[in-house]
C-alpha cells in the first residue's frame, strides 16, 4: 500500500489515498463516499505497479482514439443517414452516445492524474462518466433484447410497445435511472454496513439484466430456429443466432469482471488490497473496451455497413448518392436491402440485424 512519502501525483493525494485504502480493507475510518475511493485508485496503481499502469493507460489511449472515430462515424450513419427512426434505431443511437461518453471521459482521467494532482472534484467527470456508461449500456442492451423479443416472438401483442414515442420515453427513463444509480453507488460510504447496499445495487443492475438478456436471447433463438417464422433462409437464421450469441459473450466479457470483483469485495472485505487494486483496473479496462468493440465488430462483421461507409466517401468524391448510403430504406421497395445491411455485432447489430423483422 502506498505511503504518504510516495513521490509523484500520489504524494499530493496521499491523505485521500490512505483513507480510501483503509476503507477498502475495512479499517475504521471516518465515513467517506466510494467516489473518493475510485478517484485515487490510479495513483495507487501507479505507485504499486508503474509498468502495469503505463500499459493500461496505453490501452485506454487506443480505446479513446478508436472509439471516438468509429462511434462518431456510427452516430453520423445512424443519426443522419437513417431516415426511419424505429425503436431499434433509437436504442442504437443512445448506445452510440454512451460509448462516446466513456471515450470522452478518458482524457479527463489523464488530465486529473497529471494536472490536478489528486483533486477529487476534478475526477468526477471521468468516474461518473465511466459508471454512467456502464449502467446505460447494460440497460439499453436489455431494452434492445426486449424489443427484439416483442418484434420476433410477440409481433402482434408487442406492436403497441414498439412505437418511437415509447422508445424515446424508455430511453429517457434509462438515462434518469442510470444517473440515479450511479450517484447512489458513488455516494454511499465505503465502510461497514453500507457495503450491503453496494452489493444489492451491483446484483440488481447486472444480474437481473443478464437474466433478462439470457432468457430473451434463448427465446429469440428458438423462434429463429423455426423455418416458418421468418422468410429468411437457413443461412440468414444461422447468422442471426451467431449474432445473438456474440452479443451475450461480449456482454459477459466486458461487464462480468467488474461486477464479480465488486461482489467479491463486498463478501470478502479482507481480500489483499493490491490484488483487489489490480483486478479493479483490469476490469475497468475491459468494461471501457466495450465502447470501441461495438463499432469494430459491427464494421468487420457487416459487409453492408462497410459498403455504406465506402458509399459515403464515394459520394463526396463523385458527387453522387449511392443507394447503399441509406441505412434504412425510405421506400418499401428498399426493405430487403435494409435487411441485408444489418447483421453486425452486439447492441448496434442486435438492434439493426433484427429490427426489420416481419412487421418492421
Amino acid at each position: 500500500m502506498p505511503s504518504a512519502s510516495s513521490s509523484g501525483p500520489l504524494a499530493m493525494a496521499a491523505p485521500n489515498a490512505t483513507a480510501a485504502a483503509a476503507a477498502w480493507t475495512n479499517v475504521s475510518t471516518p465515513e467517506m463516499p466510494l467516489f473518493h475511493l475510485f478517484a485515487v485508485l490510479d495513483g495507487e496503481l501507479h505507485a504499486a505497479f508503474p509498468g502495469l499502469w503505463l500499459a493500461l493507460m496505453a490501452v485506454h489511449g487506443v480505446i479513446f482514439l478508436v472509439g471516438l472515430v468509429l462511434n462518431g462515424l456510427a452516430l453520423y450513419v445512424f443519426g443522419c443517414r437513417t431516415q426511419a427512426k424505429t425503436p431499434s434505431v433509437i436504442y442504437t443511437i443512445n448506445l452510440v452516445v454512451t460509448d462516446l461518453l466513456v471515450g470522452l471521459s478518458l482524457p479527463t482521467r489523464f488530465a486529473v492524474f497529471y494536472g490536478t494532482r489528486g483533486c477529487l472534484r476534478c475526477a468526477l467527470p471521468h468516474v461518473f462518466g465511466y459508471f454512467l456508461n456502464m449502467h446505460c449500456s447494460i440497460l439499453f442492451l436489455t431494452c434492445i433484447c426486449v424489443d427484439r423479443y416483442l418484434a420476433i416472438v410477440q409481433p402482434d401483442g408487442g406492436r403497441r410497445w414498439r412505437q418511437p414515442a415509447c422508445a424515446r420515453a424508455v430511453c429517457a427513463f434509462v438515462w434518469l435511472a442510470a444517473g440515479t444509480v450511479t450517484l447512489s453507488v458513488l455516494g454511499v460510504t465505503a465502510t461497514g454496513g453500507p457495503c450491503c447496499r453496494v452489493f444489492a445495487l451491483t446484483v440488481l443492475e447486472f444480474l437481473l439484466p443478464l437474466l433478462v438478456i439470457s432468457i430473451f436471447t434463448g427465446r429469440i433463438m428458438c423462434a429463429l430456429s423455426r423455418p416458418g417464422l421468418l422468410r429468411q433462409g437457413r443461412q440468414r437464421r444461422m447468422r442471426a443466432m451467431q449474432l445473438l450469441l456474440t452479443v451475450l459473450v461480449i456482454f459477459l466479457v466486458c461487464f462480468t469482471p467488474f461486477h464479480a470483483r465488486q461482489v467479491a469485495v463486498a463478501l470478502w472485505p479482507d481480500v489483499p488490497h493490491h490484488t483487489s487494486l489490480v483486478v479493479y483496473h483490469v476490469a475497468v479496462t475491459l468494461s471501457s473496451l466495450n465502447s470501441c468493440m461495438d463499432p469494430i465488430v459491427y464494421c468487420f462483421v457487416t459487409s453492408s455497413f462497410q459498403t455504406t461507409v465506402r458509399g459515403l466517401f464515394h459520394q463526396r468524391g463523385a458527387g453522387c448518392e449511392p443507394k447503399s448510403c441509406n441505412v434504412v430504406g425510405t421506400r418499401k421497395s428498399s426493405k430487403n436491402s435494409a435487411h441485408r445491411h444489418i447483421l453486425g455485432a452486439r447492441p448496434r447489430a442486435l438492434t439493426q440485424a433484427l429490427a426489420n423483422g416481419p412487421e418492421a
